[in-house]
């Protein structure tokens, strides 16, 4: 069965600009256009598209998701190799995430609620330069 552009973006859940921007990324073939008629896409773009999908969802960018299928599943040492790269990136944001979490709660904590003070200490906090190296989120 060949799928219309719009019913493949329907078939894989996602829109015909989507289908399109994966083909300008080199992710997606686009098949080509006959004179009188539409363009007509094999039933395996549906699952190269849910690939795509899934890995993004995973945390992969677009440059690793054509490293990914550039491989096959001949070679799952690599495919292994790059997720665990990945989830060595993961954590390493992670451990950003936790220490900017820290300074913004440290930032709330000292924030003054009184409806009586003219400024907001957490703008001053914000406005002022730290003291160096006091700012966990750099270390």
């Amino acid at each position: 069965m060949k799928l219309t552009i719009g019913k493949l973006a329907k078939q894989a859940n996602v829109t015909i600009e989507t289908i399109r921007y994966y083909q300008r990324k080199g992710l997606l073939d686009e098949p080509v256009k006959p004179v009188t008629g539409y363009r007509h896409y094999p039933t395996e773009a549906i699952a190269r598209i849910r690939f795509i999908k899934r890995a993004q969802q995973s945390g992969f960018t677009l440059k690793e998701i054509s490293d990914l299928l550039s491989l096959n599943s001949g070679h799952c040492e690599d495919v292994r190799k790059m997720a665990e790269q990945k989830r060595r990136q993961i954590d390493d944001q992670l451990k950003d995430l936790t220490a900017l979490r820290q300074v913004l709660d440290n930032l709330v904590k000292g924030c003054q609620t009184d409806p009586s003070t003219e400024h907001c200490s957490l703008i001053n906090a914000l406005s002022t330069e730290p003291a160096a190296n006091s700012d966990p989120s750099k270390k």
